[in-house]
């Protein structure tokens, strides 16, 4: 009978651990299917994109891109570089959509100078510096930052102080100069335009209570 009941045990212990093992294989298969398939997914895309001719590879590319945001033409010639679309294919591509109006460096010099001084209160010499980056032309830079005069950068440059003045309040005077005016120097401000600005908001700025007599 002890021997029975044993092996009853033992079966018993082994139909639990068999139900187990079997739960534990569905969900190991339930949890490896999204992500398996979605591993197919993106090696079938994969596939698709280098099976494609480089003519369509890299128009696929562009429109992908410029889908999020505008890009400049050399950043699109990167992204291209990057996939090794030949030279000669990627600029029959790039200049195709410069045509089509879908590539504008211009257009896109001219609203990236309106956000970022607007945005940041970033100078011309700084907004000059990052189209160049992004490989806008020179005298289209120059176009773009010439929307902005010298009284657009000192109001940005104030707003600036202002926004920052009240953070160093109790400092020293030489103190507070020297943060301000790194501050302005950061975003691509003159030393000359910056100390006036900020030592006519020290000047200006209201004096502090005294307080309770």
């Amino acid at each position: 009978m002890e021997s029975g009941r044993g092996g009853d045990e033992a079966a018993g212990h082994g139909g639990v651990a068999a139900s187990a093992s079997r739960r534990g294989a569905r969900r190991g298969r339930s949890a490896a299917g999204p992500s398996g398939e979605e591993g197919t997914g993106r090696t079938s895309r994969r596939q698709a994109e280098e099976s494609a001719d480089p003519e369509t590879r890299a128009r696929d590319v562009c429109l992908r891109l410029l889908t999020g945001a505008a890009k400049t033409r050399k950043q699109l010639a990167d992204a291209l570089r990057k996939r090794e679309i030949p030279d000669e294919v990627a600029d029959e591509v790039l200049t195709r959509l410069e045509e089509v109006g879908l590539i504008d460096d211009a257009a896109f010099a001219a609203a990236w100078v309106e956000s970022r001084h607007a945005v940041r209160g970033l100078s011309r010499r700084a907004l000059a510096q990052e189209l160049r980056t992004k490989g806008v032309a020179a005298d289209l830079v120059e176009q773009a930052v010439a929307q902005l005069d010298h009284d657009d950068e000192t109001d940005a440059a104030r707003a600036l102080v202002e926004r920052k003045l009240r953070s160093t309040r109790g400092l020293d005077t030489q103190v507070r100069t020297r943060r301000l005016v790194g501050m302005l120097a950061r975003r691509g401000y003159s030393e000359g335009l910056a100390f006036r600005v900020v030592r006519s908001a020290l000047e200006e700025e209201p004096s502090e209570p005294s307080g309770r007599e």
